[in-house]
């Protein structure tokens, strides 16, 4: 029997150089690939479809979610709305905190948790977005329309960051100065990435997702081994891949901030793509697998960070014991954050499934449109910022147009927050958005017009 190796790399939460420890595993591939996603050679899938081994590259058309009936275009998966509405509520907190002045993580318990609550944003944001392709690839019933679909909403996202998003961020044109490479950049390349994954089976591409995650310091083992003359003229490439910073877009040209990279998030979009197999399963079967998964992910976390932590001795200017447990690496995220993150997101989904009640439909309405709320989120909270200005200090401050969210100017003396502001003006900002994404549901299900698919 063949056996699939992996490398996980486990990063220590302050250190951003790749693999500080490596671990080792091997398993039996089918086993593998069971463990992390249910996917069953011996039992079918919602809609009829038998998951076959494939023993070659010509079987693989046979083993894609085209095969199945097509999924009717009424159906939704309750819990996949409600979650993906919490996340981006709790993304709401932390854009407001940019705005605010406090800085990320800490020293006190109270802002280190405000910021730490949002670490959660971004791993479902992405691995949810993965979700989503596979049941629309169910819906459409063709992989080719499906990957230009994925393609083409891919292009509008990164077109979307590098000028609407980026104005709103910073309320100025200054784009020769700064251009960001934010979440929805990265959403869009993995998209384009995607599309040329989902002709394959639905098991390879979770082992692919799976591997770009845990051995994903691999990528960088390049990198190191150029020499200076080489890194100056290619180690752009990387910067994209895996290190981020900025990238000076020509001689003249703009200066990128690559705040996302691509690995590895690409490989959560992929697990996300596989798990979308399993949200098609019998309620019963979907709620033990979820379980399985999140908690075992969650388990994972907790003995490797814990055990990191306690056999570590604290250095003098260290925070608590707690605050480095939960503070691990996010810029490129590494294994343990994604593990902390994914984990209790995908164990939390039955209980999603269940939710009902005035904040489970709220939520939902949230997460039926998440790209109409992030477009609007930013100017949204961005202008209550300035009103904020205009009310404590008579005027509206010139940091406010400053190049947020990673290069703003000094902040001026006097203006941070309090928390209570911070979280008063996030209610008002909900408040706002709540209506405005209520109408453009109704307008979603009403009309069926191909553009909408994109927003």
């Amino acid at each position: 029997m063949q056996s699939v190796s992996v490398m996980i790399g486990i990063n220590p939460p302050a250190v951003r150089a790749p693999g500080s420890m490596a671990l080792a595993a091997a398993s039996p591939a089918p086993h593998f690939i069971v463990a992390f996603t249910g996917l069953s050679s011996e039992e079918p899938l919602a809609g009829g479809v038998r998951l076959m081994p494939i023993t070659a590259k010509s079987d693989a058309a046979a083993y894609v979610p085209h095969a199945a009936s097509a999924m009717p275009a009424s159906d939704r998966l309750m819990s996949l709305d409600v979650m993906r509405g919490l996340v981006m509520v709790l993304m709401a907190v932390d854009h407001v905190r940019v705005y605010s002045g406090l800085p990320a993580g800490g020293p006190t318990p109270g802002i280190f948790f405000t910021r730490w609550i949002t670490h959660f944003v971004a791993p479902a944001f992405c691995f949810l977005a993965g979700t989503a392709a596979y049941l629309h690839g169910r819906k459409l019933g063709d992989m080719r329309a499906l990957s230009r679909f994925l393609v083409t909403r891919g292009i509008v996202l990164v077109l979307l960051e590098l000028t609407v998003i980026r104005v709103a961020w910073t309320f100025n044109f200054d784009f020769k100065h700064y251009m960001l490479a934010g979440v929805i950049w990265m959403l869009g390349v993995c998209m384009i990435l995607l599309a040329s994954l989902v002709r394959f089976s639905t098991r390879a591409i979770a082992i692919f997702g799976l591997v770009v995650i845990f051995a994903q310091q691999l990528v960088a083992l390049p990198a190191q081994a150029m020499s200076e003359t080489v890194r100056g003229a290619v180690g752009w490439i990387w910067q994209f891949l895996y290190f981020g910073g900025q990238v000076h877009l020509g001689h003249d040209g703009p200066t990128l901030s690559i705040l996302y990279v691509i690995v590895p998030w690409i490989g959560v979009m992929a697990a996300g793509y596989a798990f979308g197999a399993i949200m098609l399963r019998p309620r019963e079967e979907r709620r033990r697998l979820c379980l399985r998964i999140g908690l075992s992910a969650t388990a994972l976390f907790v003995v490797v960070a814990g055990t990191m932590v306690l056999t570590r001795p604290a250095q003098p200017n260290d925070p608590p014991a707690l605050f480095r447990f939960l503070g691990q690496q996010k810029y490129p995220a590494s294994q343990l954050f994604l593990l902390m993150t994914l984990g209790p997101m995908i164990a939390l989904l039955p209980l999603a499934e269940r939710a009902r009640g005035p904040v489970a439909r709220a939520l939902a309405v949230f997460g039926r449109v998440p790209m109409f709320y992030y477009l609007l989120h930013i100017p949204v909270i961005h202008s209550l910022a300035v009103v904020v200005s205009l009310i404590r200090q008579g005027s509206v401050t010139p940091w406010l147009f400053g190049n947020h969210p990673m290069q703003p100017p000094e902040q001026p003396p006097g203006y941070m927050w309090s928390l209570g502001l911070l979280y008063l003006v996030f209610a008002v900002a909900i408040a706002i958005l709540y209506p405005l994404c209520m109408w453009y549901a109704g307008v979603k299900a009403r009309r069926k017009d191909s553009w909408l698919r994109y927003i």
